[in-house]
């Protein structure tokens, strides 16, 4: 969130340390010219880069090496050991990079390197239109300068600011512990600065994808040499008496969780309507300001569709011990003024009301064009749609998944921006398939459930550590194969398993969470 300080530990890697030090595959933290340097030795040679995420300040020394690259541990950020670039999000700016010279038998960090040039992109559209404000779209933006494009790039938002960190909505900046200016991606001076024209409270009415020209709801159009649809989804409104009345909201957009925090002011009670991972993170961030929660759903165990019984039973405790009443098996039947009727005839108090009820993706732009649209925009290996340079990333997408090739579309916030990131590159003429293997951190108080790897279903689940003590790596498994981990308290597990994915290293993941049963 750009408020961690780097501290000064370790040896001063000016004056040096002994090679022999250093093991290979090791990293060592310290500092060089009053800043914290992680040295890492790789089999391609010792390296030296800024030892903090440049996303919300992990410590690159407890992540893990990959190849030439070295992850964060909390959130996935990846950063090329040799020029420090943010290779992943959800890092967006580069580490610090450091000459490493050897002098006899010690290693010393001298220089600061300069940031690598932008290589010039195989292909040039006449300019690039992204309809979308949102992670996949920011994403490609950055993606498109960052790529050496020069033309024109203009960023079509139906909301009215700028693209936001998303997951900051619904936990600590709903909570109160996060202030606003650490909530928008990038300031509006930065889209100026690198000629990425930002039109905000805009709508995209029409795309015409034989004149590649898109209209927009004033009647103005623009011409593109390629799109990226990056439209995303819209929040469900469950057809109830009273789900349109003003104390009745949705959780998508900052104005969205400006409002919830607005009724959270002076409301005392509020119900959720949903256990989703949306509903139960704003049960927590209510909590946190002292609102009494009540959470309503139809399923008997909150997120079981997703991590198992076992998991869901947990997060239900957590919930519960920070004062959180859940009505499972239960279903509203109507909102009113200041309560929530269930269908079973119970009344809850509810000057407040949350909607968590899940999302559809917003395709009907995308069909109205003549698009190939079923349960999402389809999109092949490379992210393009039916219609040539025209293409589709985020929570619209449904894309064939890397390792099972299966079709799906999947809401993650790390998703969408690593599609647009690949999107970006492949209008430029990459054919770069998108492989990257889905990520996603959902926090309950200080409980943070990390996932890597996506499960619709699975035939057993193996557990390896204690989920009483918060200890705990949790596979998901079909036809004895590994589709899935989720880690509490775990972060380097996480990562293993990351790449253990991205490798199809079975045995790997074996071995980070071994069978625990018949």
């Amino acid at each position: 969130m750009g408020n961690t300080t780097d501290e000064l530990t370790g040896p001063d890697l000016e004056a040096g340390i002994a090679e022999s030090d250093l093991a290979e595959g090791s990293k060592l933290l310290g500092h060089a010219k009053g800043k914290a340097v992680l040295l890492v030795r790789s089999p391609n040679g010792v390296f030296a880069i800024g030892a903090t995420c440049t996303h919300y300040g992990g410590p690159l020394v407890d992540g893990i090496v990959v190849g030439d690259t070295v992850r964060c541990p909390w959130h996935h950020a990846c950063f090329n050991l040799r020029n420090g670039a943010a290779e992943r999000p959800p890092a967006r700016d580069p580490v610090d990079c450091w000459q490493v010279e050897r002098h006899g038998d010690r290693l010393r960090v001298t220089s600061l390197l300069d940031a690598p040039e932008s290589a010039c992109p195989v292909e040039s559209p006449s300019s690039v239109v992204l309809v979308g404000g949102g992670a996949a779209a920011n994403a490609a933006a950055e993606t498109l300068r960052r790529e050496g494009y020069e033309g024109p790039i203009t960023m079509v938002s139906a909301d009215s600011d700028v693209p936001v960190d998303r997951p900051n909505l619904s936990k600590d900046y709903l909570a109160g512990t996060a202030q606003e200016d650490w909530v928008p991606l990038r300031p509006m001076a930065f889209y100026e600065a690198n000629r990425i024209r930002l039109l905000l409270s805009t709508r995209v009415s029409s795309i015409d994808i034989f004149a590649r020209r898109v209209t927009l709801s004033d009647g103005a159009s623009l011409d593109y040499g390629a799109l990226l649809l990056a439209t995303g989804a819209e929040p469900m409104r469950p057809p109830l008496p009273g789900a349109d009345a003003p104390h009745v909201h949705t959780l998508r957009t900052l104005a969205d969780s400006r409002a919830i925090i607005a009724a959270a002011a002076t409301a005392k009670t509020a119900v959720v309507l949903g256990a989703s991972f949306i509903g139960l993170e704003v049960a927590a961030s209510l909590r946190a300001r002292g609102v009494a929660v009540h959470v309503v759903a139809p399923e008997k165990t909150p997120l079981a569709r997703v991590l198992g019984d076992e998991v869901g039973a947990l997060v239900r405790r957590v919930h519960e011990e920070h004062g959180v009443v859940f009505h499972l098996g239960q279903k509203a039947a109507s909102i009113g003024a200041d309560q929530v009727l269930l269908e079973g005839g119970a009344s809850l108090p509810a000057e407040l009301v949350v909607l968590g009820v899940g999302v559809r993706p917003s395709t009907a732009l995308a069909a109205a064009a003549g698009l190939s649209v079923d349960r999402g925009v389809l999109v092949d290996s490379y992210l393009a749609t039916s219609a040539p340079l025209v293409y589709a990333a985020g929570d619209v997408a449904r894309f064939p998944e890397g390792r099972s090739g299966e079709l799906v579309r999947i809401e993650h916030w790390v998703v969408a921006q690593r599609q647009g990131q690949v999107a970006a590159r492949n209008l430029l003429g990459a054919r770069e398939r998108f492989e990257a293997v889905p990520f996603f951190w959902s926090a309950h108080y200080d409980m943070t459930i990390s996932y890597v790897g996506h499960a619709l279903s699975w035939d057993r689940i193996d557990l390896d550590g204690s989920l009483d003590a918060r200890d705990a790596a949790i596979a998901f498994r079909r036809g004895g194969r590994t589709l899935a981990v989720a880690t509490i308290g775990r972060d380097r597990v996480a990562l293993e398993a990351e790449a253990a994915m991205e490798r199809g290293d079975e045995a790997t993941l074996r071995r980070i969470v071994p069978e625990s049963g018949p």
